[in-house]
């Protein structure tokens, strides 16, 4: 008999807890890879030996139909487990446990009876705004051979593209009985950590349209399978996977992941495989076992050695079980936050000699969803989103995107480039709390004092630097020469390593001074970036030579309100401002 882990247990006993104690439908949320199939065939083992039921497994794919039915008889080979799949051309009737396909049985209710416990694995494929679909349509029938029989949804991802979560009081999945998190998984050893490259490059996808729920795929493919970007982006996946065994790549159309295929043999000097909805099945099999490492019989012409790279089109995302994948490439984006955490989920299973999973990430998805252990879905049309925001880079005020002119300075922003995209993956933390370095060149930095919006006027002011680190970018810092504590210790040590001179006691002095050319001039800045978190921190500096200058007589003689007509504060908005 296999043994569960014990969040496994917990998993199980919320779901006997919740069947006792309340009469909707209860749904378990483990991430991809931590053993849904055991949950499942510990279930469906306790229902069927210990109550006497009859247990019904449904699903989408055949693909899932095939290891479910094999893994559940594997754990549980005292059981007698059956298939109804038309793909599988298998029409069992009288077993226990039946594994079935939605779409073979949807209509056939009264064919195979009644039925005690329905489990529906991958179950944020549930049809949540549709009264007819194919679940709601065979539930409402079985409810009538058995209307006592229970539903139990298992998911990673308990939300859709459309309609926001799957569990709702009027849905078929009502309540989340047990939710293990992935950040927590991978903590505790049974997910294989995940890593994100490091880099600059930014994508912006603003001017993708969306059509129930997702980006409209021609206008994805039109972005997407450009031949510059896609040569330029699998060179750099190439060169970024050398150390990589197994590397899974999502497409954006048959024809891009065709032209990516190429490419990438081309740069790698390997075989590049290629699956989509029109593969057949059996050299589907084949591409797969190769992926996976498996020993494939060699044709009349030529070897099947092991694939490296795996490119795919809306195929391998649910289901898929390549434990190897080392390497996640997305290489189209989506609007749809369960399908990027499908995608990623390919890559977290353990494997011998498995470090962790390289994310690149080149269609801006961690990017537009947040790292994927905090994903948070809205619903749909509730019209209680943020409106969007834009920074000016003038005066730095931050205005509603709409804005084509800056209310506050004048600032006539360029029209947008909504299909301007960088050949680079892009560098957020997959994961929250990640963090991440980054080098800039500083082209120029500005100093101006920062009065708090609201505070009385005796209230201390701070000290604003911007540095500029290419056209219209800029990356701020404040510190604190009029605070105390801490606050004034930090300030002093950043003086100390810029001017040979006193560090000043006010943030109008520090100002003039700096202006005046008493600090050494930053060359380079590190940003320490942490995924899910809204501000990035200046970690590091390169700084030139301390400059020799004197401080000019009576400076000190002035007052505090003749320096201030020197220099005026500014009016940065205070919500960006991390202290």
């Amino acid at each position: 008999m296999f043994k569960l882990r014990p969040y496994q247990k917990e998993a199980v006993e919320a779901v006997y807890e919740h069947l006792r104690m309340r009469d909707d439908n209860p749904c378990v949320v483990l991430p991809t890879g931590t053993g849904k199939s055991l949950c499942i065939a510990q279930i469906v083992s306790d229902a069927v030996q210990k109550w006497s039921g009859r247990v019904l497994i449904l699903a989408h794919v055949k693909e899932l139909l095939e290891q479910n039915a094999d893994k559940i008889q594997a754990l549980c080979p005292e059981l007698d487990v059956g298939v109804y799949s038309a793909g599988l051309n298998s029409r069992d009737t009288d077993h226990a446990v039946i594994v079935a396909g939605i779409q073979s049985v949807y209509t056939r209710a009264c064919e195979l009876g009644p039925w005690d416990l329905i489990v529906i694995d991958e179950s944020h494929l549930l049809n949540s705004d549709s009264e007819d679909s194919m679940y709601k349509s065979f539930l409402n029938d079985m409810k009538i051979i058995n209307p006592h029989v229970r539903l139990i949804g298992m998911t990673a991802t308990p939300f859709r593209m459309k309609g926001g979560l799957i569990c709702k009081p009027e849905n078929l999945l009502n309540h989340i009985c047990y939710e293990a998190g992935l950040k927590e998984m991978i903590a505790q050893g049974y997910l294989s950590p995940l890593v994100s490259r490091a880099g600059r490059a930014e994508a912006r996808f603003d001017g993708l349209h969306v059509r129930g729920g997702e980006f409209i795929s021609s206008e994805v493919e039109s972005l997407m399978d450009n031949s510059q970007l896609v040569d330029a982006a699998c060179r750099e996946i190439v060169r970024l996977t050398q150390e990589r065994n197994s590397v899974l790549i999502f497409t954006a159309s048959v024809e891009h992941c065709n032209h990516v295929a190429e490419k990438i043999a081309a740069y790698s000097g390997t075989e590049c495989g290629i699956v989509a909805g029109s593969t057949s099945p059996g050299l589907r099999a084949e591409i797969i076992a190769r992926f996976k490492g498996e020993e494939v019989p060699a044709d009349f012409f030529s070897s099947k050695a092991p694939l490296k790279y795996l490119a795919n089109v809306n195929v391998l995302t649910t289901g898929f079980d390549a434990t190897n994948t080392d390497c996640i490439v997305l290489l189209r984006p989506t609007n749809s936050a369960g399908l990027l955490v499908q995608m990623v989920g390919r890559g977290t299973r353990l494997h011998p000699g498995k470090k962790d999973c390289l994310i690149l990430d080149y269609g801006g998805n961690i990017m537009r969803h947040g790292p994927v252990d905090m994903i948070q879905v809205k619903e749909p049309g509730n019209g209680n989103g943020e409106a969007p925001a834009k920074k000016c880079p003038e005066c730095l005020a931050l205005i509603h995107a709409a804005y084509m002119t800056c209310p506050e300075c004048g600032y006539k922003f360029p029209p947008p480039e909504s299909k301007k995209i960088t050949a680079h993956a892009e560098s957020t933390g997959v994961l929250s709390g990640q963090v991440n370095y980054f080098d800039y060149e500083v082209h120029g930095v500005e100093y101006s004092v920062h009065h708090k919006r609201g505070a009385p006027d005796d209230a201390p002011k701070t000290m604003r630097i911007e540095y500029c680190t290419g056209f219209n970018r800029y990356e701020s810092e404040w510190v604190c020469p009029e605070h105390s504590g801490y606050a004034r210790r930090k300030f002093e040590a950043w003086w100390k390593r810029r001017s040979k001179i006193a560090s000043p006691d006010n943030a109008i002095e520090a100002v003039r001074l700096a202006e005046d050319g008493a600090l050494a001039k930053p060359s380079k800045i590190i940003i320490k970036s942490v995924a899910g978190e809204k501000f990035v921190n200046i970690a590091d500096y390169e700084l030139g030579e301390l400059p020799d200058y004197c401080l000019e007589p009576g400076w000190n003689d002035l007052s505090e309100q003749e320096r201030s007509g020197v220099f005026s504060c500014d009016d940065y908005d205070d919500d960006d401002i991390p202290f």
